[in-house]
């Protein structure tokens, strides 16, 4: 029996009372540093694992699981989805999401901390639990991005976040003077009760919704992100010198004379790491990972570092980035531009020839980068053997080598112990100034990339592990195992290729997910496999506990390389330099820290999601508009989703469309969940994921960021190809400067649309079935009322 499974049979016993650390060392008969240290590291697992929790006296007692019964009230906060249901997160760990319908979240927000009532469901998930708010304890949502749409004496916001459902009504002298179509900023100043929807004032106009740029500008207000740095953090800025002085060199090591290198892309201009790689006598080799001292310029407290911590990361968008710090520091004094000198921290390993790290270094340096290298041409010097290129940099050739030889090597080494490699194409999209979409390419990861990749992860992994084994607060990046219903779920799926794994997924390795990849490499079931397995995985974070990461099959890991961009990498860096360059780290520092990292961690992940979901909204955007320009054209594509309601399919340019289960007409088609597929009844013919298909472009609604398919060679639905028009045509102003409506004149459409919307809206009001959604029908009654009775 293992050191865990001792533990856990210790706190399952029926008699446990809650144990400290040393009442488990004392019954395990634990001795040694080691094993303290083992046990820290298990206990820690255990409490994320929901089967103990710790209690204020940092005794360990056994954590009961809940007892979900019918009316019960659980608290949680509500994640709400575009299409009307909603899901309840809640705060209990151990409680699995709870289905909310449309009909019951009850005018809660996206984010609101909510009660929710547990009921039987009546649905699709019969026999299982679902939930009804039944009240909002705090409010997520305080302000709103929209469109304005003026009436007489009031108007009303649409929400672009398609999650919140209501309109905000604008009461009259509240609209700043916006018309019809402005992009405007609401702050919600009433939330809605059980009649009305929430009341706001508009606090700033962004644009007309068809004025170039504002339809980025109004992403990043609606994720809540700041563009313009405070007064107080650029005067802070600007006090930071442009060139280092010689008293700044002091003390550090000098590795100028040592060839060093940047890699990165052609338009990167925050240049955060550099490379210096060398073969040593004994056949090992050398590889110094330096990292600009950005801890240095941001000190702890300082605005800068203030403002650094509320961002959390940059933030890369289609066409611009803001950056976590200003880009007078960031594309300045802080970034390692070649043929200047610069402050680094440095990691310098020792590899030997099996990709293992037998020796190691930290410390504080200063630099001169000799090169500033793109991939394109790295992976024209050390993969194309281009002569050109490599006479141009005749210089540097021997060490690019050399990196290529010890990047396969280290790849290699994780290979063996289980690194799940997701290759997962990337796509960039290329705007003109008035931010029209005009290409999408594919990234394809050269084996420049892959080198670098390779030298941070082993940097990552290295300081990671140092700080680890000094059993001091640090902070983490992990990746979890994935839960195992979740693992149970792939296992029986994988079964339909006729892959089987013993094992109830509890506890996994990664080489067992590897060696899966390996099977179906090459296969046509390959996509559809790698798909269901990346789907089964947790979400990586930040942590103030070593957890390991999965993916990587790595038992240490932090992010430490680019301090620049990230803030989690920024406090790495600090905590380096009060651990091991100032060594002032007292008792009284070391339990603030410990304090202060679970917060930093919690926040900067949150963070992190929120500039990953503005990325992926900005890009949906422009891909939504580039593929207005081509309605009509045909595809090749790759089924990428199933469900009952239809597929998605992906394009080689990334674009991902769907093939709506309406106007697939040749059959009648049932969605199998177990296989992922849908079959047809009759011909039993199957599509699912992976599977190549023809498609054409049929619709795009760039408001929804929706493009829709249709299978080549499946007519559409009589009633669709007569009445249904062409959703988010009307983006003629912002592609190609005329009517892409193809001669139709749909301005008559749009106006029997909106009376007949507020007609059915009044019949809906005056016949008492509820709200419209629309503030403005009630307020249009009102106000007419008073002008009948004026009249009189």
């Amino acid at each position: 029996m293992n050191l865990k499974q001792s533990i856990e049979e210790i706190i399952k016993q029926p008699d446990y009372e809650p144990m400290s650390v040393s009442d488990f060392q004392d019954e395990l008969g634990l001795d040694n540093a080691d094993s303290f240290r083992d046990l820290i590291k298990i206990l820690v697992e255990l409490e994320q694992s929901g089967l103990v929790e710790r209690t204020k006296t940092d005794r360990y007692q056994k954590k009961e699981t809940p007892d979900l019964k019918q009316g019960k009230l659980i608290k949680g906060k509500l994640s709400q989805n575009k299409r009307g249901f909603a899901f309840l997160r809640p705060e209990d760990k151990e409680l699995e999401d709870i289905f909310i319908p449309p009909t019951k979240i009850n005018r809660a927000l996206d984010g609101d901390t909510v009660l929710v009532e547990l009921h039987k469901s009546r649905g699709d998930h019969r026999g299982k639990l679902e939930g009804e708010v039944k009240s909002i304890e705090t409010h997520n949502v305080t302000q709103v991005v929209g469109t304005y749409s003026e009436a007489r004496h009031f108007g009303f916001v649409i929400p672009d976040d398609k999650r919140i459902t209501q309109d905000i009504f604008i009461p009259k002298g509240n609209d700043l003077g916006a018309v019809d179509g402005h992009k405007v900023l609401v702050q919600i100043t009433k939330y809605a009760d059980s009649t009305d929807n929430p009341e706001g004032h508009i606090s700033a106009i962004l644009g007309h919704k068809n004025d170039p740029g504002v339809d980025i500008l109004s992403i990043i207000y609606q994720h809540g992100i700041e563009i313009e740095f405070p007064d107080k953090v650029l005067d802070e800025a600007k006090e930071v010198p442009e060139e280092i002085k010689p008293e700044e060199i002091e003390g550090r090591r000098d590795l100028r004379d040592e060839l060093t290198i940047t890699i990165d892309g052609a338009d990167a201009k925050d240049l955060d790491d550099a490379i210096s790689v060398k073969k040593l006598d004994n056949g090992h080799t050398q590889l110094t990972v330096s990292i600009a001292d950005v801890s240095y310029y941001v000190t702890e407290g300082s605005e800068l570092d203030v403002e650094a911590y509320e961002r959390g990361t940059s933030v890369y968008l289609v066409d611009r980035v803001i950056p976590m710090i200003p880009h007078r520091l960031s594309n300045g004094i802080c970034s390692l531009n070649p043929n200047v000198d610069r402050l680094t921290l440095s990691c310098r390993m020792e590899i030997d020839e099996r990709g293992d790290i037998v020796k190691h270094e930290i410390f504080d340096s200063v630099i001169h980068s000799n090169y500033r290298m793109t991939y394109d041409n790295v992976n024209k010097i050390i993969t194309d053997h281009d002569s050109e290129t490599r006479a141009q940099y005749s210089d540097l050739v021997p060490m690019l080598d050399l990196a290529k030889e010890l990047s396969n090597t280290l790849i290699a080494m994780r290979q063996r112990r289980g690194e799940i490699d997701f290759d997962i194409d990337e796509a960039k999209v290329f705007v003109n100034d008035e931010g029209i979409p005009t290409d999408i390419q594919v990234r394809n990861r050269g084996e420049g990339e892959r080198l670098i990749e390779s030298f941070m992860l082993a940097a990552n992994e290295t300081i990671a592990e140092h700080f680890d084994k000094k059993d001091v607060p640090f902070i983490y990046r992990v990746h979890e195992q994935p839960k195992s219903d979740r693992l149970r779920q792939f296992f029986d799926f994988i079964t339909n290729f006729g892959i089987m794994i013993r094992g109830t997924g509890e506890d996994i390795h990664p080489s067992t997910l590897q060696e899966i990849s390996k099977e179906v490499e090459g296969k046509p079931e390959q996509m559809v496999i790698s798909t269901m397995m990346l789907r089964s995985m947790q979400q990586a974070h930040y942590d103030d506990a070593n957890l390991g990461h999965f993916g990587l099959s790595a038992e240490y890991y932090t992010h430490f390389t680019s301090p620049i961009r990230r803030y989690p990498d920024l406090v790495v860096h600090r905590l380096i330099r009060k651990y091991l360059i100032e060594q002032t780290m007292d008792d009284e520092a070391l339990q603030q820290w410990k304090e202060d990292l679970p917060e930093i961690a919690e926040h900067t992940s949150e963070r992190e999601r929120r500039a990953i979901e503005a990325e992926r909204d900005t890009d949906e955007l422009k891909k939504a508009e580039f593929m207005v320009q081509h309605i009509g054209e045909e595809y090749e594509g790759v089924i990428s989703s199933v469900a009952n309601f239809g597929m998605f399919v992906e394009l080689d340019n990334t674009v991902e469309g769907m093939v709506h289960i309406a106007n697939m007409t040749d059959d009648y088609y049932n969605f199998d969940e177990r296989q992922m597929a849908l079959i047809g009844e009759r011909m039993a013919k199957v599509f699912r994921i992976g599977d190549p298909v023809k498609i054409k472009v049929i619709n795009v609604d760039v408001d929804e960021r929706m493009i829709d398919f249709q299978i080549v060679g499946m007519p559409l639905p009589k009633a669709e190809t007569s009445q249904r028009p062409a959703r988010g045509t009307t983006i003629q102003a912002k592609t190609r400067g005329k009517s892409l409506d193809k001669g139709k004149d749909n301005k008559g459409k749009k106006k029997k649309r909106k009376q007949r919307k507020g007609k059915n809206a009044r019949k809906r009001e005056k016949s008492g079935k509820g709200s419209t959604n629309h503030k403005p029908f009630y307020k249009a009654k009102k106000v007419k009322k008073k002008a009948r009775k004026k009249k009189k």
